[in-house]
């Protein structure tokens, strides 16, 4: 994948050198590409198993470029919208919920339950000073409510195809205007990892670890993990890989807990680390409170035959079958997750039967292999449709 990330950065930087081929599709996109998480893994990704009809460049900006000369553009950052002409076929990737919501959370930290509104000046206003929704800082809350409106307000005019990365982030898009004809669900993929994992053995199952991967934020559900460990059997042993803001207070509440020699804070981990991490864990608690998009833990977990104990929201639920490939539990319950917890960790049999199915179900649908070929079919309907003599289908007014 490394390569495939230096070769996208250099050929980024001689994009507007060169004429652009008429025969290709170009991916676009204000994230890097890298190894980061989220977007930034995912273009890793896609770059690394790109076909041959796909350029192996990124188009940063769309200002005074003639879009009609594209055979389609693959949009992957929302500002990417409002420089759109309309003279090509264009696909747009709906990655988080920044496009309906001003803070890009969907949660009201301040009643600790996922947010049911859709899109409103009033309402966001209220669910930021009331509940405590995201940036309480007034020039920036003016700002983002001003780019959710205009955002919005360009999705129910440009005649492209959304592609949302689960069903929960499709019924938001509707729920906020966008056509449902024009939006389809393909769920992410992953790239298998180069060094293979053997399923839960006893011995593994026996250092009694689990694992917590991702950034140390308030969103994540760390602090309700820690809250839950005091909980479980002491021998249960913590293991954190990430890093965040959040970290300096979430440390000083473990140790106020007394759960100092149960946890080790990794920080950012590079790939080997990581792997390694998985490998001597029986279980990957993925514990978001914030109503994850689609979440890339749990099928990073599955390429390493781990259970995953989840909270069932957001996108979670469709990657995660409860009682089947892990556990998932209600957002902040304690009691359920200590008792999920406690579940894989009295019986080997039952965690490594769970790994076991997670991985079966990866390989059959969430590799990166399928999620380009799925990808591919949404390109080639999307190009068949669109009306290939008309020109400046829709016009969006430029930003100033």
């Amino acid at each position: 994948m490394l390569n495939s990330i230096n070769n996208a950065k250099q050929n980024d930087e001689l994009l507007h050198r060169d004429i652009f081929k008429e025969d290709l599709i170009y991916q676009c996109s204000n994230f890097d590409v890298g190894e980061g998480g989220g977007v930034e893994t995912y273009l890793a990704s896609l770059f690394e198993h790109r076909p041959p009809e796909v350029s192996d460049r990124v188009i940063k900006s769309l200002n005074n470029v003639d879009q009609s000369q594209f055979k389609l553009l693959h949009l992957h950052s929302p500002d990417l919208l409002l420089q759109l002409t309309g003279e090509c076929p264009t696909v747009f990737s709906v990655h988080n919920h920044s496009l309906y919501c001003p803070s890009g959370t969907k949660y009201l930290a301040g009643q600790r339950t996922i947010c049911d509104r859709n899109f409103s000046y009033l309402g966001c206003t209220w669910g930021k000073l009331a509940d405590k929704c995201g940036s309480r800082r007034p020039l920036r809350t003016l700002k983002e409510l001003q780019n959710t409106h205009q955002l919005l307000d360009v999705l129910k005019k440009v005649k492209i195809t959304f592609v949302a990365n689960s069903e929960y982030v499709r019924q938001e898009l509707i729920k906020n205007g966008v056509p449902s004809e024009q939006i389809v669900t393909l769920h992410c993929g992953i790239s298998i990892p180069q060094i293979t994992t053997a399923p839960l053995s006893l011995d593994i199952h026996q250092n009694h670890r689990i694992l917590f991967v991702g950034r140390i934020v308030s969103d994540k559900g760390l602090e309700w993990l820690l809250k839950t460990l005091i909980h479980t059997n002491p021998q249960i042993q913590l293991d954190i890989a990430g890093e965040g803001w959040e970290r300096p207070r979430l440390e000083t509440l473990a140790n106020t807990l007394g759960l100092s020699n149960r946890i080790t804070w990794h920080g950012w981990c590079d790939r080997n680390t990581l792997n390694n991490l998985y490998e001597q864990c029986f279980a990957v608690i993925f514990p978001s409170v914030w109503p994850e998009p689609a979440g890339l833990v749990t099928l990073e977990a599955y390429s390493r035959y781990r259970p995953v104990i989840g909270s069932a929201v957001g996108g979670i639920p469709e990657h995660l079958r409860d009682g089947e490939t892990g556990i998932l539990v209600p957002g902040n319950d304690i009691k359920k997750l200590a008792g999920a917890i406690h579940d894989l960790y009295g019986d080997h049999q039952k965690s490594r039967h769970m790994g076991e199915q997670g991985h079966a179900l990866l390989m059959k649908e969430f590799t990166m292999n399928a999620h380009v070929n799925n990808l591919r079919t949404i390109y080639a309907k999307t190009i068949a449709e669109f009306p290939s003599r008309a020109k400046k289908i829709y016009s969006i007014p430029q930003v100033k």
